[in-house]
């Protein structure tokens, strides 16, 4: 196996990797205990539209908290550990396409709702979701033109009101 093809994971090669967009997770840190979790594209070769990086979805509040215990039980799969949290202070890590896609649309949904057992409902919907099924919303989400209807359609079709 040449250096220009040497495996990262298993199954995975540096070669290939580099051809699939890439995602960065970052966490903001407010005064108290107010933080801030956000995805973000970043440019890459399968993006060749990005000159920047973009802002997928981004959440904080009540929202966050409620689903908070999931959420770091799913990103220490990912060897993501959000450790101790100073006031002030941005953190980030990158992230594979499929938890971008999941996390993305998650806090996309989330983050006008304040109902907490219909942030529950949606929260389920979106764990049970596929691969595809995320990106499908997610894509709908970020580029139509009027994404709030998207998203309302979502949450409805998640909570059956």
């Amino acid at each position: 196996m040449s250096q220009a093809t040497t495996r990262t994971r298993p199954g995975r090669t540096e070669e290939h990797s580099a051809n699939l967009p890439r995602y960065e997770l970052r966490l903001r840190v407010f005064q108290g205990s107010d933080y801030l979790l956000e995805v973000w594209q970043l440019p890459s070769l399968a993006t060749p539209r990005l000159t920047a990086p973009e802002y997928v979805a981004g959440l904080k509040g009540s929202a966050l908290r409620l689903i908070e215990p999931r959420l770091l039980k799913r990103l220490s799969r990912s060897k993501i550990n959000l450790g101790t949290m100073n006031a002030e202070k941005t953190r980030a890590w990158p992230i594979d396409e499929d938890l971008a896609l999941n996390l993305g649309l998650l806090f996309r949904v989330l983050a006008p709702m304040r109902n907490l057992d219909r942030i529950r409902q949606v929260s389920d919907g979106v764990d049970e979701m596929s691969r595809e099924e995320a990106g499908y919303w997610l894509g709908m989400a970020m580029h139509r033109k009027h994404p709030r209807r998207v998203l309302a359609a979502l949450r409805l079709l998640l909570t059956n009101h």
